[in-house]
């Protein structure tokens, strides 16, 4: 029976040391880069927590716009995000429209347009919305506007994230 060895010759030596090597340092050199795109995503985003916008007693039947600021951290930069809403009593409940047409992300407002009373109305594409958000046929939006997730407390209303009608 015949033994046969294996053995490495130095180029080979070589190849396998300089590819582990430079395997190990391009690792060590792309793992940060790495981390720093994918931490952002990878962490767990808390609720924002609600925020003060206005007393009750200031809120009617009529949407009435309010203007707000958040908090917002991004990364490692804090700011104060403005933000606005509709918000208006239908009965004893209190809805809070978010200000953004779905149809291209302009700003919506209320009764603005003589060719559509008492219903949001986006200046850009002219897209519709009714009272209670919800987009008039045959106008550019596909979607109603997006409702606040709101609470009241203590005679205040707080405002959370918009979200889709149906999830807030």
């Amino acid at each position: 029976m015949s033994e046969k060895k294996h053995r490495v010759s130095r180029r080979q030596f070589l190849n396998y040391t300089l590819t582990g090597v430079g395997g190990f340092m391009a690792a060590g050199m792309l793992m940060p880069m790495v981390r720093f795109a994918l931490d952002p995503v990878l962490r767990p985003q808390a609720e924002t927590d609600l925020v003060a916008v206005a007393d009750v007693a200031d809120i009617t039947a009529e949407p009435k716009r309010f203007d707000y600021k958040i908090d917002q951290v991004d990364a490692w930069y804090k700011s104060e995000e403005p933000k606005s809403a509709w918000v208006y009593k239908d009965g004893d409940k209190v809805v809070a429209l978010s200000p953004v047409c779905k149809h291209l992300g302009c700003t919506v407002n209320w009764n603005s347009d003589p060719g559509n009373p008492n219903r949001f109305f986006c200046p850009c594409h002219y897209g519709a919305y009714e009272k209670d958000g919800k987009n008039v046929p045959g106008t550019p939006p596909l979607a109603p506007l997006d409702v606040y997730v709101s609470e009241v407390k203590d005679g205040k209303l707080y405002l959370g994230k918009a979200k889709p009608r149906g999830e807030a």
